[in-house]
């Protein structure tokens, strides 16, 4: 439900408007608050009674997440720099283009030719090794002390029941 929610609001948020430092200021803040997201998720993973299930629940909100304000970022880019991208791009484009860029197929039909192109996609290509990388290590972590704590409460109660 989550995720639709945002891919509606992607095709549906004002994107097509002039470049401006609001643009930007909105894009580096859905970045932010993606980062405090996944702080908040860790947390509720820790202390979860099923801490696998609210896993995928994080990495199912988060990655969509990632992966709409990059191509939010390339879809206002291309539509305010000509010649950003080898083509122009829809919002469509866009999503299929950062996918590519996180799935590291890179086909070649899109590819970024102006400087702030390149480096945006520089900055996802980086994105998608901490997203991969660190994020997930950090979630994995959370689901093992979760189930750590979830067994020791389990012992405990066992304990105090004067079984155990």
């Amino acid at each position: 439900m989550m995720v639709t929610a945002m891919v509606v609001a992607y095709y549906l948020l004002p994107l097509d408007q002039v470049y401006s430092v609001a643009v930007v200021v909105w894009l580096v803040a859905g970045l932010l608050c993606l980062v405090v997201l996944i702080a908040w998720q860790v947390q509720r993973i820790a202390r979860s009674e099923a801490p696998r299930l609210r896993a995928v629940e994080a990495l199912a909100t988060y990655l969509p997440l990632f992966l709409l304000l990059f191509s939010a970022g390339y879809f206002v880019l291309a539509r305010n720099q000509a010649g950003a991208f080898t083509e122009s791009l829809t919002r469509t484009d866009a999503l299929y283009f950062t996918v590519t860029v996180f799935a590291t197929v890179g086909f070649g039909d899109i590819a970024p030719r102006l400087t702030g192109a390149r480096v945006m996609v520089m900055l996802q290509m980086i994105g998608n090794l901490i997203l991969v990388g660190v994020a997930a290590r950090v979630i994995l972590g959370a689901v093992k002390t979760g189930l750590e704590r979830h067994e020791a409460a389990k012992q405990g109660s066992e304990d105090s029941s004067g079984r155990g």
